[in-house]
């Protein structure tokens, strides 16, 4: 078996020249250091995106895109395909385990400060993939085509136009004309697989290109040290190879929660039905809309939704150009404000996130 494998690699490697490519992996390190468990969400991230282009594209053989079928394509999907309703299952979970450690590998780079010169871009091109991320939950809510996905999409389509000026062609976009309909079906059908699916892959091709151009950052105390005193693990075999298993540690997790904890149906859509009670965005967005309901009716001159839509607004412009506006202090000490920022962000999404929950 060790020859054929190796008469295979030496075949490829002849006509591929594999042999540069391990070599130039193998002279990338990784730090080692108490915060190294934090540098594995990355590839985390990376192995739930791969579950979901690959579940997505098998259930591509069988969903159909339109009122009057999506939801019955879902019904035999997860009623008739063999194992349909597990791969069902599988693309539901990914998704929200792939904002999950996105968010987490995007606080452990906040907090490590890793976003600093030379990897602003590096930084930018990870919070655009989250947003992408956030729109692929969006835009994927509605496409069963339920009573719950129906009136969620309503309603979060309707904040969305509150935003002054570009709010109400915003929500034209997304709807495909003012109401939510089979238009509105398709148009996000679109943007699930095909319009995001493409510019998170070449965003995601720009930002594995501009790690593997500047390295896995160190923190800073790291930076301090002597290279005597600094250990270091190579990126190939070592910290590929731990990768993958935690890669295969997630797929566990992601099988077990997918058998025990099935996606459900439903009933469906009806457009001159009432809506159910206690609808809620998922829980990505919960945060948001917790928010937007304790803000009055009016402040001032103004909306308190359309308020507080402008100051998430704001808050995520800020938080994604933080490489530019955090500086060392006129001592050349670190910024500790943006670290008690990161920690009140924390503590408000999850306090927001509960109360929505339980409310």
């Amino acid at each position: 078996m060790k020859k054929i494998i190796k008469n295979f690699y030496d075949y490829l490697d002849e006509r591929l020249h594999l042999e540069d490519l391990v070599h130039f992996m193998g002279k990338k390190y990784v730090p080692v250091h108490s915060h190294s468990l934090w540098y594995y969400f990355g590839g985390v991230s990376l192995f739930f995106f791969i579950v979901q282009v690959i579940t997505g594209i098998l259930l591509l053989f069988y969903y159909k895109a339109g009122p009057d079928l999506a939801f019955e394509s879902i019904q035999y999907i997860m009623s008739k395909v063999q194992f349909g309703w597990l791969i069902r299952s599988v693309h539901g979970w990914a998704a929200n385990l792939f904002i999950l450690s996105a968010v987490i590998h995007m606080f452990s780079v906040y907090f490590e400060k890793a976003y600093r010169k030379p990897r602003e871009l590096t930084w930018i091109s990870g919070m655009l993939m989250l947003f992408l991320g956030m729109g692929f939950g969006f835009s994927g809510y509605l496409l069963p085509w339920n009573e719950l996905s129906f009136f969620a999409t309503k309603v979060g389509s309707d904040i969305a136009g509150a935003v002054p000026i570009i709010g109400e062609p915003m929500k034209i976009l997304m709807r495909g004309g003012p109401d939510v309909t089979g238009a509105t079906l398709s148009r996000l059908f679109g943007f699930h697989v095909a319009l995001f699916p493409g510019i998170f892959t070449v965003v995601l091709g720009i930002h594995l290109l501009l790690i593997q151009r500047q390295g896995i950052s160190e923190p800073m105390h790291f930076e301090q040290l002597d290279k005597k005193e600094k250990k270091t693990m190579p990126f190939f075999p070592n910290f590929l190879l731990r990768d993958l298993l935690l890669w295969l540690v997630m797929l566990n997790v992601l099988a077990i929660l997918a058998v025990f904890f099935p996606a459900e149906l439903g009933h469906k859509a009806d457009a001159f039905g009432s809506a159910p009670e206690g609808i809620k965005p998922e829980w990505y967005f919960l945060f948001m809309f917790q928010s937007l309901k304790y803000l009055p009716a009016h402040i001032l001159f103004i909306e308190g939704e359309v308020l507080g839509i402008l100051l998430f607004g704001a808050a995520f412009a800020l938080w994604l150009i933080v490489p530019f506006w955090d500086r060392k202090t006129a001592r050349g000490e670190q910024n500790k404000l943006i670290t008690y920022i990161g920690i009140f962000v924390i503590i408000f999404i999850i306090v927001l996130t509960i109360l929505g929950w339980v409310a």
